[in-house]
């Protein structure tokens, strides 16, 4: 099924994460963009997990956490809307949830695995959402977005997530 973000429910912050990935179909955006963090992550080596390229800035392992965090966290949200809840759904203080994450207790090749496998479940969840419920809408944080565009954000998230960890985590 061929699908395009609508950015007219779309909130603003969100948008330069969706334009990382509005070319591709929301189905290709998820599977490439995981087998791209896949293919990253794949060549660090485990002594580079505790690294941050400033201080006050998330280690390598603790950034992997966070695209997980968000990525369960609008998967929910997609969910809810998509099975036509109109709860208004809270945001998330994601330095919060970073700290809480007990990124360092697990290896980079744990995170990783994980991160796939996490993948695979939205892949399999938004492929389950019919045309009609993709294009349902909700709020989250104080914003009305779309089931599609949730996906998109995902993808997108990811994504620039993973242009950070390339530019300024293993540039060298």
């Amino acid at each position: 099924m061929k699908t395009t973000p609508d950015f007219s429910v779309l909130p603003k912050y969100y948008h330069h994460y969706v334009m990382l990935v509005q070319n591709e179909s929301l189905i290709d955006a998820l599977e490439q963009s995981g087998k791209q963090l896949v293919s990253l992550l794949s060549s660090v080596p485990e002594e580079m997990g505790e690294y941050r390229y400033e201080a006050g800035k998330w280690s390598v392992k603790e950034l992997i956490c966070h695209m997980m965090d968000a990525e369960r966290i609008f998967a929910y949200r997609a969910l809810r809307f998509a099975r036509n809840d109109s709860t208004n759904l809270p945001g998330f203080e994601e330095n919060d949830y970073a700290s809480e994450a007990n990124a360092h207790a697990r290896t980079l090749h744990q995170l990783l695995d994980e991160a796939q496998r996490l993948r695979q479940t939205t892949i399999d969840l938004f492929t389950s959402f019919t045309t009609d419920m993709l294009q349902r809408k909700g709020t989250a944080n104080k914003n009305l977005v779309s089931v599609i565009n949730i996906g998109y954000i995902i993808a997108g998230h990811e994504t620039h997530h993973r242009n950070v960890l390339k530019e300024r985590y293993l540039k060298s």
